[in-house]
């Protein structure tokens, strides 16, 4: 509603200095038409970053404008204004003066300081102004309610207290628009509830209020972020009878499959984006470079960064922590220095995360020196540690089996105010046990002292090079160790009873903090269960974890324990929970469970957790009537499978059918193994086959493969003494359990 004469007034104010800015506006004074010219004058002052003339422009018009609710429309523009330039406490200003001259009492300048206090993450000061109106007699408005729930969002605020404002606004009869409910899905949307975001759809539905583009970007993140792919997909199908899906659609879709593992589905929608003519923008080709040096496919992940760079975006920090954390992985560390060297060389700062990154790929790679290095080059650049860099060192010394030392930087990490989260203590509990060689704690719970010669010779010279604190010189000592580790120095081990007392200690350690234990801890304490010396130790374990959480490890203690029939029920909810997971997460805990309860002789109960993974797509096309594909399990699940494999294609026998001339049954050849073609998966498979009198042989051409004629193998299974080698049974069995049932159902932690 502006007028001509005020396009003309900004071209002035924009060619003119701020001294002069005054004289243009006097000048133009008689002309310029209230406080709809004064407003276009602020708000594209500030769209070009002016806004200090934008300030200035204000004063100016406040001063003239004698009507105290054009004063509080111009007093809401310029807060308004300073919001979206994240100049917060010069918003607060103005606030604080209108209120003090009697025209700031309105809803739309509290609206407007909300808003400036949630762009800019002060989600407490937007509460706190928020509850502040009805001090002044002022009723919220949709506009008001709209701006404190998007603060609470930006400012991670619990879901369930943004739920509560939005209550508030129902109950105040104020109806909510789409702005509301595209705020309510952007805060699900942070946390991965995707359940809420669904019913929140929903409601938007019923209530007939169109859904844009942003309120289907914001369900599809959220729906991703809960691991909901296929549903996510769905969603993607229905849209274009609303809204047509756009670059940030592909982009969500495609980083949610590349998290879930599923990088074939995630290509596929990089092409479809190709085919629809969808231009990529930076966040698109970060994620697919991402994706292909996750796979080792470094040709194409190049093909990617030169196509980025021909469209006009320059690699930038993301895109080089990816190429380093895919070349990491492989083991190409030649290609982790030349790109850490280029992306400085190119003026693209390494961040927190590319040092973690390097750390974490030199220490697992046994590069201690060059991993010291790099720590001296992130300490030289002022940055301070955080939770990802901590947790990397950490989990490089579990992996080398200093598990005294992670502990130890544990403490120090805490002590510097640094929180630890799920993935520091899964490391931790997972390294119990591994080695022989791992350090322990000592009964009382302290550190037992490192009894160990270590090469002073590197720790000296990497202290004198760093004129450090306590906790540097801590990390370039850890490194130091790793170094002499790696020269072959040895250390004593502890006993089982002791390592089952730190993984207690650790978990009530994680309980104290309200960390919630993972999918992956439980997989860690399965597998720290599995290297016990005995069946006692193992059952002590879970017992005592029970009090923490009595279904997950209530299900893990009663099936190896042989009351399956008391818990089975329990163990479906707990799949059920799993299958949220991701394919690799989901297939460590269905590897770790069933590893467990073959190792103490459970054989019937891995089998049928074993058979619940195949039934809900764990591995997939893992099973056919001429090929059984072991790759992705363990020893103690692949045998399982072996077994009921064999005990299917005998029943397709004994029904008279014929079974395919050529029977595999694939392990892998072993490729993280010392020797070639020596995998334990590959030996384990061939002893159980051998003690079974199978009739399998190893393929010659493939050295993971064994095979065998079908006539030849049904000749096998038709023997009166295979089916007796092929059902197997528990060691232990309680059809009655009346302890188990009387144990109280005790406070769970949710997985």
């Amino acid at each position: 509603r502006h007028t001509s004469v005020a396009e003309e007034v900004l071209q002035l104010a924009l060619f003119n200095g701020q001294t002069s800015l005054e004289n243009v506006l006097v000048s133009f004074e008689s002309k310029l038409c209230g406080s709809d010219d004064y407003t276009f004058l602020l708000r594209e002052l500030g769209n070009r970053g002016e806004h200090e003339k934008a300030i200035k422009c204000f004063q100016f018009a406040v001063r003239r404008e004698r009507r105290k609710n054009e004063q509080g429309k111009l007093a809401s523009a310029m807060i308004s204004i300073l919001g979206r330039l994240g100049k917060v406490e010069l918003a607060m200003g103005i606030f604080e003066t209108a209120l003090r001259e009697g025209y700031g009492n309105t809803v739309y300048a509290f609206s407007a300081l909300i808003s400036a206090y949630g762009r800019s993450g002060y989600y407490d000061e937007a509460i706190k102004v928020f509850d502040s109106m009805k001090n002044y007699g002022l009723k919220p408005n949709s506009v008001t309610y709209n701006a404190v729930i998007d603060a609470c969002g930006k400012g991670g605020v619990e879901f369930k207290r943004v739920v509560e404002i939005f209550d508030e606004m129902l109950s105040g009869g104020v109806q909510p628009d789409r702005i509301t409910f595209n705020s309510l899905l952007a805060v699900c949307s942070r946390g991965g509830l995707w359940e809420a975001a669904m019913n929140l759809f929903s409601e938007m539905v019923n209530r007939g209020i169109d859904r844009d583009i942003f309120t289907y970007n914001t369900l599809l993140d959220a729906v991703c972020k809960g691991g909901q792919m296929d549903l996510a997909f769905d969603i993607m199908e229905e849209m274009p009878a609303n809204v047509l899906p756009n670059v940030v659609t592909y982009s969500t879709m495609i980083d949610g499959y590349a998290k879930a593992g599923r990088f074939n589905d995630a290509l596929n929608l990089f092409n479809e984006m190709k085919f629809l003519g969808i231009g990529l923008d930076r966040v698109s080709y970060n994620t697919l470079l991402s994706i292909y040096a996750k796979l080792g496919r470094f040709e194409e992940a190049l093909d990617i960064c030169r196509e980025m760079e021909g469209s006009g975006i320059r690699k930038d920090v993301v895109t080089y922590n990816a190429l380093l954390g895919g070349y990491g992985k492989q083991g190409k560390y030649d290609e982790v220095r030349r790109l850490f060297d280029e992306m400085k060389a190119q003026r693209v700062s390494p961040n927190l995360l590319t040092y973690s990154t390097v750390i974490d790929v030199y220490s697992k790679g046994g590069l201690y020196e060059e991993a010291m290095d790099v720590f001296r080059e992130f300490k030289r650049a002022g940055l301070k540690a955080d939770v990802v860099l901590y947790s990397a060192l950490i989990d490089a010394l579990c992996k080398n089996g200093l598990v005294e030392s992670s502990v130890s930087l544990l403490d120090e990490m805490t002590k510097e105010g640094i929180r630890p989260n799920v993935v520091t203590y899964n490391s931790i509990i997972d390294a119990f046990g591994r080695s022989t060689t791992s350090e322990c704690l000592s009964d009382t719970g302290q550190i037992c002292e490192l009894q160990t010669k270590t090469s002073s010779l590197i720790i000296e010279r990497g202290i004198e090079a760093d004129a450090t604190d306590g906790e540097d010189n801590r990390i370039i000592k850890i490194f130091g160790q790793l170094a002499a580790e790696k020269g072959g120095q040895a250390k004593k081990g502890c006993g089982v009873k002791q390592e089952i007392l730190c993984i207690l200690e650790v978990f009530q350690k994680m309980h104290e903090l309200e960390i919630k234990p993972n999918v992956v801890t439980f997989s860690a304490i399965l597998n720290a269960c599995s290297r016990c010396d005995s069946f006692e130790d193992a059952s002590m374990l879970l017992e005592e974890l029970r009090l923490f959480d009595n279904q997950v490890y209530g299900v893990a203690h009663g099936l190896l324990m042989g009351y399956r029939e008391n818990v089975w029920i329990q163990a479906q909810s707990l799949f059920d929970e799993v299958k949220s997971m991701d394919s690799s997460t989901a297939s460590a805990f269905y590897n770790a469970l069933t590893d467990m309860l073959w190792h103490f002789g459970q054989k019937r109960g891995a089998q049928l957790v074993v058979l619940e993974g195949k039934r809900r797509q764990v591995w997939e096309n893992v099973w056919s009537n001429s090929c059984l594909d072991l790759h992705l399990m363990s020893s103690g699940a692949a045998r399982a499978m072996v077994h009921a494999w064999l005990l299917n294609i005998r029943s397709i026998v004994f029904e008279g059918h014929e079974l395919p001339k050529l029977l595999s049954i694939l392990t892998g050849w072993g490729k993280h193994s010392k020797v070639v073609g020596d995998g334990a998966l590959k030996r384990a498979v061939e002893a159980l086959l051998t003690g079974m009198g199978a009739p399998f042989q190893l393929a010659k051409c493939n050295l993971g493969r064994f095979i065998s004629n079908g006539p030849v193998v049904a000749a096998w299974l038709r023997e009166s003494g295979t089916l007796k080698l092929l059902v197997l049974h528990d060691d232990r069995t309680h059809l009655e359990n009346t302890r188990f049932q009387e144990i109280s159902n005790l406070q769970t932690i949710p997985l």
